[in-house]
């Protein structure tokens, strides 16, 4: 009898250790990824020097379509501009809760440069100016933190 008890707490020892390890070992804390782990740039806003995370995909985006609207070649812009709004509203949810208002302030300008780019009669000089405002509101936000 005592032989089974004896074996029976071995087994339980070892069953709690082994459902203890599944619970906290195998599985590292979203903030804290292991040493030599890359981290996403969304994930990690210290990186990219913004509340907001990294924001040099759209910020890029938006400078594709800054050329275009210099080069006067509107209708490429437009159909430029699209892929900007299309990643940026992906990536509200994700983004959007690290900083609010300073998502507001982008989203905004990003409105306006879809606004002037989707007028019935797109003047150059109105997508120039929302444009380099939207360039400017992703600049100002490098420096938050």
């Amino acid at each position: 009898m005592r032989a089974f008890q004896s074996t029976f707490r071995h087994v339980a020892i070892i069953s709690s250790l082994v459902l203890l390890g599944s619970l906290t070992g195998c599985s590292k804390p979203v903030d804290k990824p292991a040493a030599g782990t890359p981290t996403s740039s969304m994930s990690a806003p210290a990186q990219s020097g913004s509340k907001l995370g990294d924001l040099s995909e759209f910020r890029s985006i938006a400078a594709d379509v800054t050329a275009l609207v210099d080069k006067n070649d509107l209708p490429a812009a437009k159909t430029r501009i699209k892929d900007l709004e299309t990643s940026w509203d992906s990536a509200e949810a994700g983004i959007k809760p690290r900083a609010a208002a300073d998502w507001h302030v982008l989203d905004k300008a990003i409105d306006r440069a879809l606004d002037a780019l989707r007028a019935s009669t797109p003047k150059q000089a109105d997508c120039k100016s929302a444009m380099d405002d939207l360039l400017k509101a992703f600049d100002a936000m490098k420096g938050q933190q």
